[in-house]
């Protein structure tokens, strides 16, 4: 089965050379080319990854991340033609997996997709670790790639279970944020450690009762996160 990837920008001739590029490589390429668009054809379709470019007619790229995680956990990585550090950031608040930086060299898109999805297959096959681990009230299924908190469903994007699939499979291992980087984004990621204390936090808000106070995922100060049920 051919990966499907939706390819989202307002530069037709952008969308023309990557859909081109990727189809090259066997990839199914849908493109939608504003936010609103996007946003429908994500709830139409499961993708296996999504190509967001941050500024879009109708609905800006943030916008449209925003939502989609709403329903989606499917990988996403913001194409930005802005290189602040806070348009980056932000782009991962909002719940992206990654981002690139325009202008960009298509071989790096395509290297950024095979890594992302690489990652995705090798958890989804599952190796011979537990299924299902149950802590404390927490519930993490690696099947299905699901968490319950006190039997809630808590929505965590792809890169927020990650993170917490590795603490909790190790705990009380302590991670420096280094090492959450590369073994959770990988060694090619050029992203900084910032990235990794951003889904800390939004993970904390997700699963803690009282994020500042956390029951689950821990600091070490001045060495790094690990998991405590």
């Amino acid at each position: 089965m051919a990966r499907k990837v939706l390819v989202v920008d307002d530069e037709k001739l952008i969308v023309k050379g990557i859909r081109f590029s990727l189809e090259q490589d066997g990839y199914e390429v849908a493109c939608a080319y504003d936010g609103e668009e996007a946003l429908e054809m994500a709830k139409e379709t499961e993708y296996d990854i999504i190509l967001l470019d941050l500024m879009l007619p109708k609905l800006n790229g943030l916008e449209v991340c925003q939502q989609i995680r709403g329903f989606s956990n499917v990988p996403i990585i913001m194409l930005t033609a802005k290189g602040e550090d806070m348009d980056k950031i932000m782009g991962l608040e909002y719940g992206a997996d990654d981002y690139i930086t325009k202008p960009f060299n298509i071989l790096e898109v395509k290297a950024r997709i095979k890594a992302i999805l690489r990652r995705a297959t090798r958890q989804t096959d599952g190796g011979d670790k537990p299924k299902t681990v149950e802590i404390n009230g927490l519930r993490v299924d690696c099947d299905s790639r699901r968490v319950f908190v006190g039997g809630r469903e808590i929505n965590l994007t792809a890169k927020e279970f990650d993170v917490l699939e590795l603490l909790v499979f190790n705990p009380n291992k302590v991670y420096s944020r280094e090492n959450l980087l590369n073994l959770v984004w990988g060694f090619e990621y050029p992203g900084d450690v910032r990235t990794v204390d951003v889904h800390i936090r939004r993970l904390r808000e997700k699963i803690e009762a009282n994020p500042s106070d956390p029951k689950y995922v821990h600091t070490k100060w001045g060495v790094g996160y690990y998991f405590q049920g």
